[in-house]
């Protein structure tokens, strides 16, 4: 998956310090779109030399490599360097380097949402002692957003319940949804299939979960039974097929970095 970049590893403890000049820089442009480099197949970013007077902000460490973000009003188009979308970023490149540009770009949506405190209306300002913003007027104090999400491999038997989204991702997946609030996991689980397919299910159980920059998500895995018959009444509104696939039918997304991938790969092979 995305975030499996063993031997290296995600240092995301917050620092109060300043960019070198051979330190990562990362610059998105006010679509959310990195601007990046490419050197045999491998993404190649800006560095500490290209700041040119642009405020910077430090985001984590992968390894001995620090990366800090771009902020405030940037609309250069660094020379040498094209603008990605994640998604461009996730087709195109492999490697620790595409979560880092997931990471950057969860932090970065966070910092673009909130520049102004939603109590008071006052400028706010970043924290010099935890990943926060904060208001100097009134004190608010604004942390990253996470939305927690589920995925959802519901079995039946030989077979797994395969869906595609109506609009958006184009290949397989499983039921996903949002967490509302005042629900546990488990009953958005449960609600989201019955929601999205008709399906009641039985034997909710945890599988794994992952952070998901890209939608600022942390994904929740859980596998399930179908509770019955297993008969689907899909939701037009929201995908646009949903069948029950034997396990050596399933055809797996073209690239291994979703925990959705994953599940389905791990259930086709009879794990």
């Amino acid at each position: 998956m995305i975030q499996d970049i063993y031997p290296s590893k995600l240092d995301n403890h917050f620092h109060d310090c300043s960019i070198s000049d051979t330190d990562t820089l990362l610059i998105f442009d006010k679509k959310g779109r990195v601007f990046v480099g490419e050197k045999d197949g491998h993404m190649v970013f800006s560095t500490g030399r290209d700041l040119d007077g642009h405020a910077a902000v430090y985001l984590f460490a992968i390894d001995d490599t620090r990366y800090f973000l771009s902020v405030g009003s940037d609309d250069r188009e660094p020379e040498g360097f094209q603008p990605y979308t994640t998604r461009e970023v996730r087709d195109a490149f492999s490697g620790k380097e595409v979560f880092a540009v997931f990471t950057g770009y969860h932090l970065w949506k966070w910092y673009d949402d909130n520049r102004f405190c939603g109590k008071c209306a006052g400028k706010l300002e970043f924290d010099t002692r935890e990943r926060a913003l904060r208001c100097p007027a009134c004190g608010n104090v604004i942390y990253p957003r996470i939305n927690p999400a589920v995925i959802v491999g519901v079995t039946k038997g030989d077979c797994l319940l395969i869906t595609r989204y109506r609009t958006g991702y184009a290949h397989n997946a499983l039921v996903a949804g949002f967490t509302e609030i005042g629900e546990t996991l488990e009953e958005c689980v449960a609600r989201e299939v019955l929601e999205e397919t008709g399906v009641r299910v039985k034997n909710i159980r945890y599988y794994k979960s992952q952070p998901w920059g890209m939608a600022q998500d942390l994904l929740v895995g859980f596998f399930c039974e179908a509770d019955g018959d297993g008969e689907i009444r899909m939701d037009t509104g929201e995908l646009k097929y949903a069948e029950w696939v034997r396990r050596e039918d399933i055809v797996l997304q073209p690239n291994n970095l979703s925990l959705t991938n994953e599940m389905m790969r791990v259930f086709r092979q009879g794990e």
